[in-house]
C-alpha cells in the first residue's frame, strides 16, 4: 500500500485530475496525469465493476498496480497528480503485464 501522503484522496482533486489531466490508454490501462502544485506525486487506482463483477479480483488488481507505483515511486518525476484506471482486460494479466503497461504510459507522459 502507498504512503497516505502519495495518495489522492479527496473527490474534487480526482475529478479535476481525471477532466483535465493528459491521457494515456491502451487496452489495459488509463493514466491521467496533471500537474501538482505540491512538490509530491500523488495516485488514485481506480478499478471498476466493469473489470469484474467480484471484489477478489479488483482488489487483487487494486493491490498490483499500488505495488508497482511504490517500487517504481523514486524514478517517477515529482510534482504530478496521476489517476490509474483498469480497463477490462486488465483482469487477464498477471503482474508483468500490468507493469509493462504502467510503464509505457509513464514514457509516453514524460514523467520518467
Amino acid at each position: 500500500m502507498l504512503p497516505k501522503k502519495f495518495r489522492l484522496t479527496k473527490t474534487k482533486e480526482i475529478d479535476k485530475v481525471f477532466k483535465l489531466g493528459k491521457s494515456s490508454f491502451d487496452g489495459v490501462l488509463g493514466v491521467k496525469a496533471l500537474p501538482a502544485e505540491n512538490n509530491l506525486s500523488r495516485f488514485v487506482v481506480v478499478v471498476s465493476t466493469k473489470v469484474s463483477k467480484k471484489a477478489v479480483m479488483r482488489n487483487k488488481i487494486k493491490r498490483r498496480l499500488h505495488e508497482i507505483v511504490r517500487s517504481r515511486l523514486p524514478k517517477i518525476k515529482t510534482g504530478f497528480d496521476f489517476f490509474i484506471l483498469a480497463l477490462p482486460e486488465a483482469k487477464n494479466c498477471d503482474y508483468r503485464g500490468l507493469e509493462k503497461s504502467l510503464q509505457s504510459h509513464w514514457q509516453r507522459l514524460g514523467v520518467l
